[in-house]
């Protein structure tokens, strides 16, 4: 009795050695070209269902599909040497390419460029919930567009983060299906790539508001230790020795961020179904690594006009803070008590005030001293008009001490 060998079918790929999923012979004999039409016969398998969805090919129909960018098989026969390779195709497979349009769902119109226009303009993709939609209804045609003859879900999953990852957008995850396209050299995008211009916008943003806080820190610093029983005329002449530098820096971090915000971006101008004159799906120039390559959509909030409101916003409170000093003696105001020709005056010349703040803080110290009705303070002139009851003399040691307690110096 002779012994039958039987071969075992192959499921990888003969090029790349990459492990492959079974495909239909109705799926070969759609997407090849017309001269490879005879080579198939019909089948009655259907992996996508009238009512929307695909399921997965069970039947054995000898052939296999390769989604390997390392290779040019894209289709090749579990039993004998028969390849059929990218160019014999009439459709671009999408998963094997690492440029240009990259169709991921040929039933409804997504690939990569349509992922990152959507990801330049809106910020997000609504890519796998328009394909899940329409999935219903009409319902998808995947065995006869697809060259995988099955679902695209998956697909476009992986295209999305490549997309992010191609403009800067997704620096949590590597990836390792596709690459960044800079000049005319591929630099791979992984999880410490960043998009560097918009880390610089934050800390730019961040630098101006707290240089801002700081260079009106003699200020209202003082004001704040005094609401809670402390004097803080010490730190305020501390302060103020290094207001012009936080000013300075206060500028330069907002000239920084206003660099950042509307600084020249490359204009994102993918077509329908071709690639850009440099054969890029994405810019009409590739963006260096991590920097995105779009320009903002017209007609609609997006994350760049987002940028914009809030530099503003940090523009508007750093100027607020910058010149709090100026402007902090019309919200202090005093008690409402004036000093009048019926008051026994003196006036004090008071040193350490250092803005409109300090003049609030030698008021209330004076304040606090028996037999005093009424106080007037010039913080320009740096003096202290102080008015008693007419009937007694000015406690001038009791207010001269009351102010160096409070850390100025008066005399």
């Amino acid at each position: 009795m002779i012994d039958q060998v039987t071969t075992p079918n192959r499921v990888e790929c003969p090029v790349c050695g990459k492990k492959a999923k079974r495909v239909a012979a109705a799926t070969l004999r759609a997407l090849l070209k017309d001269e490879f039409d005879g080579e198939f016969a019909a089948d009655d398998h259907s992996s996508c269902s009238a009512d929307g969805g695909c399921s997965s090919l069970t039947k054995d129909s000898g052939w296999r599909f390769c989604d390997s960018q390392d290779c040019d098989v894209v289709y090749f026969a579990e039993t004998d040497e028969r390849t059929f390779t990218k160019d014999q195709l009439h459709v671009a497979v999408g998963v094997k390419e690492t440029t240009g349009e990259r169709p991921l769902c040929y039933c409804f119109g997504h690939s990569v460029a349509s992922i990152k226009e959507q990801l330049c303009s809106e910020g997000e993709s609504n890519a796998t919930a328009d394909i899940r939609a329409k999935m219903k209804d009409p319902g998808c045609r995947c065995e006869t567009e697809n060259p995988s003859g099955s679902c695209c879900l998956g697909s476009v999953e992986k295209g999305i983060k490549i997309a992010k990852g191609e403009i800067g957008m997704d620096t949590a995850k590597t990836i390792t299906t596709s690459a960044a396209p800079v000049g005319d050299k591929v630099a791979p995008v992984g999880d410490k790539a960043a998009p560097v211009g918009d880390k610089g916008e934050k800390i730019a943003k961040l630098g101006t508001l707290v240089s801002a806080i700081m260079a009106s820190a003699c200020c209202w610093l003082p004001l704040l230790l005094l609401a809670v029983g402390v004097s803080g005329a010490g730190i305020a002449a501390t302060l103020e020795a290094y207001r012009p530098l936080f000013m300075v820096m206060t500028f330069g971090f907002l000239a920084a961020a206003f660099y950042y915000t509307y600084r020249p971006k490359n204009v994102y101008r993918p077509k329908n179904t071709n690639e850009t004159a440099e054969g890029h799906g994405c810019c009409a120039t590739e963006p260096t690594r991590g920097e995105a390559c779009c320009a903002t959509a017209t007609g609609r909030f997006n994350m760049m006009t987002l940028n914009k409101v809030m530099l503003w916003g940090v523009t508007v409170m750093a100027v607020l803070f910058l010149f709090f000093p100026s402007y902090v003696g019309v919200f202090l105001g005093g008690d409402g008590k004036a000093v009048t020709d019926n008051m026994n005056r003196v006036v004090i010349k008071v040193d350490g005030m250092t803005c409109e703040g300090c003049s609030a803080g030698v008021a209330k110290a004076i304040r606090t001293v028996p037999g005093v009705l009424a106080v007037d303070v010039n913080y320009e002139q740096g003096t202290a008009i102080v008015g008693t009851e007419i009937c007694c003399p000015v406690p001038k040691e009791q207010i001269l001490v009351s102010l160096q307690d409070a850390g100025y110096t008066g005399r």
